[in-house]
């Protein structure tokens, strides 16, 4: 990391009580966690934000949306995120082969006619979000999304672009060894 942070044991009051709420979850404050230390309301900002979009109570299946978070951070050429997800891709199904093939061109492997639709949006959205109409939402509704899936497919990809942003913009360049 680029920029200096507050470790957990020199952490005090609201940035403490931040840190906790995520080690009670995770065991240890995340190296994104620490990136907002040193403005506390930010860290928890950070922290409901996240919340928030994991909990959206869509019909996007977890496989769904970690396509989408892993597009969009192979797009941003964000090794951190993508790292995390390639394992909880596995798990959901994928093999190396068909991961790599969508790191490399997201827009190339076959997928379901849903799971396209989602990541032909994400792609979109993340390359050029000027260019979203609302066509490209019509086009999700076509295979079968309503507007909570469709809030919850655009809150994931934006806050992935965001989180993208801020590890490649701090310096968080650690991958996770999906094996």
């Amino acid at each position: 990391m680029w920029i200096s942070t507050i470790p957990y044991q020199e952490s005090a009051g609201e940035l403490r009580r931040h840190y906790d709420r995520q080690a009670k979850a995770l065991g240890e404050p995340t190296e994104m966690t620490m990136l907002g230390s040193l403005h506390p309301a930010l860290v928890g900002a950070r922290l409901d934000l996240y919340a928030a979009t994991e909990k959206c109570p869509s019909r996007l299946t977890a496989h769904q949306r970690n396509l989408i978070s892993f597009v969009t951070s192979a797009i941003n050429q964000t090794g951190y995120c993508m790292s995390q997800v390639t394992i909880k891709l596995r798990e959901t199904g994928l093999s190396d082969e068909q991961i790599a093939d969508l790191a490399a061109d997201p827009e190339s492997l076959d997928l379901p006619e849903a799971d396209r639709a989602l990541v032909d949006y994400a792609v979109k959205l993340t390359r050029a979000p000027g260019s979203i109409t609302e066509a490209d939402i019509a086009a999700l509704r076509a295979v079968g999304f309503d507007d909570l899936d469709i809030l919850d497919a655009n809150a994931q990809c934006a806050h992935l672009n965001y989180v993208n942003r801020v590890a490649m913009g701090l310096g968080i360049h650690t991958i996770v060894d999906p094996d």
